[in-house]
């Protein structure tokens, strides 16, 4: 059945790449798809957690930004660091069996907390699809910015997963010069997270979505908001347009991927007028973690921090509607998991 299912992943992919359209997948095996994501990755860190991401047997991995650490305008130097994280054994052996698809954070698109002024971000564009392998002539080759939706569709039913770009538009931060914090909130109304452009194709993918979950990639947490980082709370009226866009959408069973942090948590929101809570996951980081982690407020927060090199597990029950999100450790370890139904 895996490799039956496997075949079909693939000739999906590639047909949606040729015709210039989004990947479909005709049929999904099983009722529980898992999908994997993390973030926060350095090729010359010793990554032990490839082999227990391979033995969760994904039907994806989603790379959550941060693949590399390039932080530079040299285009060169961040292709060079693609090619080495291409030639890590343990990401190697996952790619001959596992889609991958993803975003970029601010690391790999060149510039540390970098946005719309970098000038190399149409240079680094390229450098990053030719990563994820989209071929020449695909669409998301001329487009500004990486965002993409793939659509998995089944028997058993339909998965849609967005994938966000928080760099290539985003406009200027506000330091903060009163606390020791790095970052505070923009006034609001002031600047832009994703741009118009991309906040018209992200409207029209969530309203006409007819899947039973829509998972949305973004590089940066979309919940919590206190921490004195990067995070959609910098531009509190982009979360507040973004929820409202749930809303009027009514798009099902939407759940945030986020990373960036060095650490994973779950946070997770009640949206007036949706009839589910939001959840955003946040899985980072796979070599590297915020060791050193001692507590931040996030009113939204489920359960602990986790410090420690960890990734994420998706699991969506096509039957039941029902989600299990675990963090996941070195050895297959789960030191965090909730369940939701949808």
């Amino acid at each position: 059945m895996y490799k039956s299912f496997v075949v079909i992943l693939v000739f999906g992919f590639l047909a949606g790449c040729a015709n210039k359209k989004k990947s479909v997948i005709t049929a999904v095996p099983d009722a529980e798809i898992t999908i994997a994501f993390g973030s926060c990755n350095k090729h010359d860190m010793e990554n032990l957690l490839w082999d227990d991401i391979k033995e969760a047997n994904p039907l994806l991995w989603i790379w959550g930004g941060d693949i590399i650490y390039a932080d530079t305008d040299d285009v060169t130097q961040i292709r060079e660091l693609y090619n080495a994280q291409n030639k890590v054994s343990g990401y190697k052996k996952l790619k001959k069996s596992t889609q991958v698809i993803g975003t970029w954070d601010d690391h790999d698109y060149g510039l540390n907390d970098g946005g719309t002024e970098f000038v190399s971000k149409k240079q680094s564009q390229q450098a990053f699809l030719d990563f994820m392998d989209v071929p020449a002539d695909h669409p998301r080759r001329t487009q500004e910015g990486v965002y993409f939706a793939y659509n998995y569709n089944g028997s058993l039913g339909k998965i849609k997963i967005i994938v966000l770009d928080t760099r290539y538009f985003r406009t200027a931060l506000t330091p903060d010069t009163e606390t020791e914090k790095r970052i505070k909130p923009n006034q609001y109304g002031e600047g832009a997270l994703l741009g118009e452009t991309q906040w018209t194709w992200l409207a029209n993918e969530l309203t006409k979505s007819d899947a039973d979950f829509n998972l949305i990639v973004s590089s940066i947490q979309f919940l919590s908001n206190e921490h004195g980082f990067e995070c959609w709370g910098n531009f509190p009226h982009e979360v507040d347009r973004f929820k409202q866009l749930l809303v009027d959408s009514q798009a099902k069973g939407v759940i945030i991927l986020s990373g960036d942090r060095h650490i994973s948590e779950f946070s997770k929101i009640d949206i007036p007028g949706l009839s589910y809570p939001l959840i955003d996951f946040t899985s980072s980081g796979l070599t590297h973690a915020y060791s050193d982690f001692s507590g931040e407020p996030n009113p939204y927060r489920l359960g602990n921090v986790i410090a420690k090199e960890s990734f994420g597990l998706v699991k969506l029950n096509l039957i039941t509607k029902e989600v299990h999100l675990q963090i996941v450790e070195n050895n297959g370890i789960v030191p965090l998991e909730i369940r939701q139904n949808y």
